[in-house]
């Protein structure tokens, strides 16, 4: 019988602190020891689970952290030793366990690794999804914190007044670009932020001095601007509970974000494989000496509960995991034929977080055909127009990135919109990739329409990995998580060329699943593409080419405040009869040029996810002929894609070999005359086209 609540605890100084639920917080953590007990010692050697972190001494710090998210509009973002937090939270042991033996159903239906957790919670906070790579949960959670300032002071919503954003992570995550990315965005805009860092001196077999000088991150952040510091011991109940009081209460209180280093012992290997002999045996003993499931006991018994209400709720904590482990060994394995599914949104399949969709956006009546109107303008105004538009009727839409504010961008799209709409939806960044592409990962989570710019198309890689965890959000959380964003990348050669700001390299984000991809060639085409992107549920790449911008060829009359052009729909741009011409970008009036006197079809396929293949066909079955026609460099570029979709379903219907014309394997040289001599010009477009026609 456990005891009647927290009010009988005795008055005397070293009392458990009466505010908490102490009966749960030994529960769980008697659960969360009998999960990893369970799989250490039956899971995986039945080789039921293939990967397996434990938590052990982690653990009772995490519980104490998890019981005190109990806002709607908090968030955590955990790594792959956060299950206890998990617990705490509210989320299903049979989840758990299932997710870790890759069942069908849980966190991600199989498809993920169990320790790769998220939880949309509608009870409570919700975990969002974390990323197998060290550091990547930073940002995100910068992001939602964000976020939660914007709903509460410019949409002025309720419920999320006191809200916070917590992140997870080892003290070896300190070492990471998303650490420190996170850092100065929290700091400098004073985010309601928890930077929780889970200290047991070790990053697998690498002292914590190899992560940051002395190996104490919250010393080495003391005189850090705009951050509140607590550091302690993780082990001691008392301590812990009054750190992770204090830290939440600071931040809550809007004063800022803060960081809780807590130190914690890890009991056992980094995961199950590793047998730790990088450590003396005077280390782990001392290790097990901080054991805090003991302390907690010395701790509460006497005091909360006695010696039998403790080992019930240890009895009871390991009937409930073993009942948990039958139930969940009963779930099959997902359908494969299901495995393909998710990528992206699907109708009637709306995610469980993330997106407007997901907050009940309807998007507005639209016109698939355009009516031009106007002057022509060119790419630049167009953009910027639609942008203008969709803010204007969106509340929801942000435009961020470098040089985005004041300065109206280093292209001039968004310029004036800051003035008009204020710096809260159109705003400056730190110059951090990582933090850019993040922070709207997190701001779209919790439901806002993020478009952060990236500067230039080389200036994407430091965002990497946020791209990759970002379009493959979706797939891997089983439809539970996505977030949808437009993220705007110009690039391409302008008048010269160079290796930084002049790369095209568009088939690495084809080849990054869950995003769609945009390459409009003219004005009207980017309307009509970033309109649908800002409607849409799914994350965007919008590639402007930087020669189209203000190019006289690809400025078109405005085609109405309602048009939408659906991604995966080419264009034929001039039609014939002798050879098919496919290109995108830049290169399309470069084909309409080259291809005068000549009978060409010349398609423009404006997205390359997806990509009109049907259209490519019809038209080369007709032509009997192709030519593809790209900036990018030939070995691996978009255009193998296409010549192999050609080559394996209208082999027999061709009169030539399938040819491509793209730059060489090179960077973009700098010299106007070296530039045109490797990009793709009129002149060498129309003597392959000859020489196809000659065959």
């Amino acid at each position: 019988m456990l005891s009647a609540g927290l009010q009988a605890v005795p008055a005397f100084r070293n009392a458990p602190a009466p505010d908490w639920d102490w009966a749960q917080v030994a529960y769980l953590l008697h659960l969360s020891r009998a999960l990893d007990r369970m799989e250490e010692e039956r899971l995986v050697p039945e080789k039921k689970v293939l990967y397996q972190f434990s938590a052990r001494g982690h653990d009772m710090a995490q519980i104490l952290l998890g019981q005190r998210l109990d806002r709607g509009a908090d968030a955590a973002c955990g790594y792959y030793r956060s299950r206890p937090l998990l617990l705490s939270l509210g989320v299903d042991v049979e989840d758990a366990l299932g997710s870790s033996m890759g069942r069908a159903g849980g966190y991600s239906d199989g498809r993920d690794i169990g320790v790769v957790f998220n939880y949309p919670n509608p009870k409570g906070a919700s975990a969002l999804p974390m990323c197998g790579g060290v550091g990547a949960q930073y940002t995100p959670t910068a992001g939602w914190a964000q976020a939660i300032g914007y709903y509460r002071d410019v949409l002025g919503e309720g419920g999320y007044e006191d809200a916070v954003g917590v992140v997870l992570g080892g003290e070896a995550s300190v070492a990471t670009n998303g650490f420190w990315a996170a850092l100065t965005i929290a700091t400098t805009q004073a985010l309601p932020m928890l930077f929780y860092v889970e200290d047991n001196g070790y990053g697998i077999s690498v002292p914590s001095s190899f992560q940051t000088p002395g190996g104490d991150i919250a010393a080495n952040l003391a005189s850090f601007k705009g951050l509140e510091i607590f550091t302690g011991d993780g082990v001691e109940p008392a301590e812990a509970s009054r750190l992770v009081d204090g830290a939440l209460a600071h931040v809550r209180g809007r004063r800022g974000p803060a960081l809780l280093r807590l130190r914690v012992p890890r009991l056992q290997g980094h995961s199950f494989q590793d047998t730790q002999t990088y450590k003396p045996q005077a280390t782990v003993e001392a290790e097990w000496a901080r054991d805090p499931l003991p302390r907690l006991r010395d701790y509460l018994v006497g005091a909360v509960m006695d010696e039998a209400e403790w080992a019930e709720l240890e009895r009871r904590a390991q009937a409930d995991a073993e009942a948990a482990r039958e139930r969940a060994e009963t779930r099959p394995v997902a359908d494969p034929k299901t495995v393909t599914r998710d990528v992206f949104a699907e109708p009637g399949r709306l995610q469980a977080m993330g997106g407007q969709w997901s907050h009940g956006y309807t998007p507005p009546a639209s016109n698939a055909t355009p009516s031009p109107s106007g002057q022509r303008l060119n790419m630049v105004t167009a953009i910027r127009r639609t942008l203008e538009q969709e803010m204007a009727a969106n509340p929801r839409v942000v435009v961020f990135g470098e040089d985005v504010g004041p300065k109206g961008g280093v292209h001039a799209v968004t310029l004036g919109l800051q003035e008009r709409f204020g710096e809260a939806r159109v705003f400056d960044t730190s110059l951090s990739e990582e933090g850019i592409v993040g922070r709207a990962v997190g701001m779209a989570l919790a439901g806002l329409v993020p478009v952060p710019e990236i500067q230039f198309r080389k200036y994407a890689e430091p965002a990497t990995e946020q791209i990759n965890d970002c379009g493959s959000m979706r797939w891997r959380t089983h439809n539970r998580f996505a977030a949808p964003m437009v993220l705007r990348v110009p690039g391409g050669f302008f008048k010269c060329g160079d290796p930084w700001h002049s790369q095209t390299n568009e088939v690495a984000f084809v080849h990054t699943p869950g995003w769609k991809v945009a390459v409009p060639s003219n004005a009207e085409d980017a309307v009509g593409l970033l309109r649908a992107s800002l409607r849409g549920n799914d994350p965007v790449i919008f590639f402007e080419h930087r020669a189209m911008l203000d190019d006289a060829w690809a400025r078109r009359p405005w085609p109405g405040d309602d048009y939408v052009l659906e991604f995966g729909q080419a264009k034929r741009t001039r039609e014939g009869s002798d050879i098919t011409l496919v290109t995108w970008g830049a290169m399309t009036p470069r084909c309409e040029a080259a291809a005068e006197g000549r009978s060409a079809d010349v398609i423009d396929l404006r997205t390359l996810m997806p990509w009109d293949k049907e259209a490519v066909l019809e038209s080369v079955r007709r032509t009997r002929r192709c030519l593809i026609v790209h900036e990018d460099l030939k070995t691996a570029g978009f255009g193998a894609e296409i010549a192999a979709a050609v080559v394996d379903e209208a082999f027999m219907d061709l009169d030539s070999p399938v040819s491509r014309l793209t730059m060489p394997d090179i960077p973009s040289p700098h010299n106007p005359v070296l530039l045109d001599w490797v990009v793709p010009s009129v002149e060498r477009i129309r003597a392959k086209i000859d020489e196809l026609l000659a065959f």
